[in-house]
């Protein structure tokens, strides 16, 4: 320790989104660690740190998406690694925290999914988490060690204000998406509409109105997540149906699993803006999607929880980013 802070850190990556831990190496100017992280024969996660992490600082990039369960269990397993190296404090950064949908028990019987992985992180070692857009916030009260929850809507903000377009309406897909849409919208100083759908059954939604005004409108459809797509792609052809003149969508995390991307493709969204907190995988298939970068504000993020220094300006940066 040097006045009150680890002397020097060290960042980390799994196999989760090495793109975005390679980013944000490279804005920090300080090289990944060396680390091993592959699998046996069996399928098991197979975990070699090459370097000391010894009173260090230690930083783990790792998204938590697809393959769900194997990238969570390869960060268990590094922050076990580094907790039995003894590393000074290990930060799990998670820009896309999986299992977070189940964030609510609404039925008998059901499990409280992101509680259990909260404690399977913590119990791991980690004794810090750094996140983006949780799914719910509530889940921060999940974890008994700190947390720095993120927000990624600026930088869709910013996109969407820099392209300065006219008759501007923003859609919330769902009800549950309708606060994040009043802030969007304040910003751009633009009305809200609202799609009031019924979901039948799991990752199956059907549109049944449109509350507000889009005809001839440009609207653009806010969510935190995309996953397979149907919510948004359905409420963007309703919108289209209603008489809106073009259709954009945008989200923090792209999950785009199944049938996503043909959806996309086949739908009336022009185009849709996601940031790279999840790894995307191959999207040949839909040329519609638009990714952006959050790795300034992550190595800002790094460089201030390894300072100690307030996070509370860290999204000034934001307005130094180019759409």
């Amino acid at each position: 320790m040097k006045n009150g802070c680890f002397s020097d850190f060290k960042i980390f990556a799994g196999n989760g989104n090495p793109e975005l831990a390679q980013e944000i190496s490279q804005i920090i100017g300080k090289p990944l660690g060396a680390c091993k992280v592959g699998k046996f024969s069996d399928g098991e996660v197979s975990v070699s740190l090459g370097e000391t992490v010894r009173g260090y600082d230690c930083f783990i990039i790792q998204s938590t998406g697809a393959p769900v369960n194997t990238n969570l269990m390869e960060l268990c397993i590094m922050i076990d690694a580094m907790k039995r190296a003894s590393a000074g404090r290990i930060n799990a950064v998670i820009p896309y925290f999986g299992y977070a949908r189940q964030d609510r028990i609404s039925k008998a019987r059901e499990p409280l999914t992101a509680r259990l992985v909260a404690d399977i992180i913590s119990v791991a070692g980690a004794d810090r988490v750094i996140t983006m857009d949780l799914h719910a916030p509530q889940i921060q009260g999940y974890f008994n060690i700190p947390v720095d929850h993120m927000i990624g809507q600026p930088f869709l903000e910013k996109y969407f204000e820099d392209k300065h377009m006219d008759n501007v309406v923003i859609v919330s897909p769902d009800h549950g998406s309708v606060k994040r849409t009043r802030t969007f919208a304040s910003l751009l100083n633009a009305p809200i509409a609202i799609i009031d759908k019924r979901r039948p059954k799991a990752n199956v939604a059907e549109i049944m109105n449109i509350v507000g005004d889009v005809e001839g409108k440009n609207c653009i459809l806010v969510d935190d997540m995309i996953d397979t797509a149907g919510t948004i792609t359905g409420a963007a052809d309703a919108l289209k149906a209603m008489g809106a003149a073009h259709v954009y969508a945008c989200a923090t995390h792209g999950v785009f699993s199944g049938p996503a991307f043909e959806r996309i493709q086949k739908s009336a969204i022009e185009e849709m803006v996601v940031l790279n907190t999840n790894k995307v995988q191959d999207q040949k298939i839909c040329d519609k999607i638009k990714t952006l970068s959050v790795a300034p504000v992550f190595a800002e993020i790094i460089q201030r929880v390894f300072s100690n220094t307030p996070l509370t300006p860290v999204f000034d940066i934001v307005e130094k980013i180019e759409s």
